[in-house]
């Protein structure tokens, strides 16, 4: 680990704007990934026909990507700046891959977002930025991409731009912070060192930008948070829950419960990368074990807290949603499911509280009759089964999800409050 202060960073955009292939130059301009692995991906994509995505492959280390030629997880990768040490969230650009896209910005601090200068704003350029926004991501860094396709000209840069600007108003995105890189992932362009080929920017390159990033608040003096992924029985040690500490610090020794299955116990030992650790913080990976806990007791989407200040679980609560995409209208008594942390769970709309204006975040209507795609609102929720889920205003990393249907991700959302059960 590096003693640099930690960003997630998540790279999004519409699909081939180029974002794999800014990740892999990123990686590689940071000295993250060995020149000789790069020429070992370059040998690979020029026999498969696909010479060019050599830095993409760095990403796509999955087979079936490769084949595909498209990013399907959230791969993370991790670079040093001067200032920080970066963990990427590769958030996928395709639709159906849209519910990674939201995971991943969830656990991102900040964004890069990738806009290619042949092709301007997209509709997944909208979706990302508008997910982007519901889901907290607070600096959004804009990459100009594929600038060696337009010839290095000024002029699409700043028609860019302006497309951009109009988008970021839209969804009310303070776009006085917003900083505009003109760049090519592919030539290296402005990524790590400003380019020659435009002469008409002056500011900072993309790393550069990335340092200047303001710092964020490890969120370790907010209650323990732990999402559990999965349950293993192993042999010696006994049942071991595996999850991603989102906030607090987990000890051992700690009175912990497990919410909604309402089981706890202390913690007697912490594993981390095959070691044992005395403590784990946010962002750390662990697997842990809890005296007396069988396997059968606990499940996936169970949230871990300290047993003096359980997680808590909802009878029902309120949420801000954005729906992005749903064929028809949404009404009252809808019951899609919600995938909340590592939780999902079917929940019914109970009722429709206020419609909310998108571009101003003002109250357009209460109580309406429905809401469609590119609706913002404020609903009441109520879970089929025991959830939990906290106010994203206290713990912004146990409060945000996503809303799926038809094998699709129709909408996002942030709750409000929980009126607990």
């Amino acid at each position: 680990m590096s003693d640099k202060p930690h960003q997630n960073l998540a790279i999004i955009g519409h699909v081939d704007h180029g974002k794999s292939t800014l990740v892999g130059r990123l990686l590689f301009e940071t000295g993250s990934v060995p020149e000789h692995v790069i020429e070992q991906h370059r040998e690979e994509a020029e026999e498969k026909g696909k010479g060019g995505f050599e830095f993409a492959y760095v990403m796509d280390n999955l087979a079936e990507e490769r084949e595909r030629g498209v990013t399907i997880d959230i791969a993370h990768q991790e670079f040093d700046t001067d200032t920080y040490y970066f963990t990427i969230v590769d958030c996928p650009g395709h639709r159906d891959f849209v519910k990674n896209m939201i995971t991943g910005a969830s656990q991102a601090d900040n964004a890069v977002l990738v806009v290619a200068a042949d092709d301007g704003v997209a509709p997944q350029t909208r979706e990302h930025v508008f997910l982007a926004r519901t889901l907290g991501i607070n600096e959004l860094i804009i990459g100009v991409n594929k600038m060696d396709l337009v010839d290095y000209q000024e002029s699409s840069y700043k028609e860019v731009i302006g497309e951009v600007e109009d988008l970021l108003n839209q969804v009310r995105f303070a776009t006085d912070d917003t900083t505009f890189v003109p760049i090519s992932a592919f030539e290296g362009d402005n990524v790590s060192e400003a380019s020659e080929n435009t002469p008409w920017y002056d500011g900072p390159t993309l790393l550069e930008s990335l340092n200047d990033l303001p710092e964020t608040e490890p969120p370790t003096d907010a209650p323990l948070r732990l999402p559990i992924q999965d349950v293993y029985t192993i042999s010696g040690i006994g049942t071991v829950p595996v999850g991603r500490v989102e906030t607090g610090i987990l000890n051992t020794g700690d009175n912990v419960s497990f919410q909604p299955s309402d089981v706890g116990g202390e913690v007697k030992t912490i594993e981390m990368h095959h070691e044992e650790v005395p403590e784990a913080g946010p962002g750390d990976n662990v697997g842990f074990n809890v005296r007396g806990l069988g396997k059968d007791d606990i499940r996936r989407g169970d949230v871990v807290g300290p047993a003096e200040d359980p997680p808590s679980v909802a009878e029902t609560f309120q949420a801000q949603v954005v729906v992005m995409q749903h064929p028809s209208v949404i009404t009252a008594g809808y019951t899609p499911v919600f995938h909340a942390h590592t939780a999902q769970v079917a929940c019914t709309i109970e009722s429709i509280d206020q419609k909310i204006d998108p571009a101003s975040g003002e109250v357009a209507e209460e109580n309406p009759d429905f809401i469609k795609s590119g609706d913002a609102a404020v609903v009441t929720v109520r879970p089929q089964k025991p959830l939990s889920i906290e106010p994203s205003s206290q713990i912004p990393e146990l409060g945000s999800f996503a809303i799926r249907d038809m094998g699709q991700t129709i909408a996002a959302g942030k709750v409000l409050e929980v009126n607990e059960r």
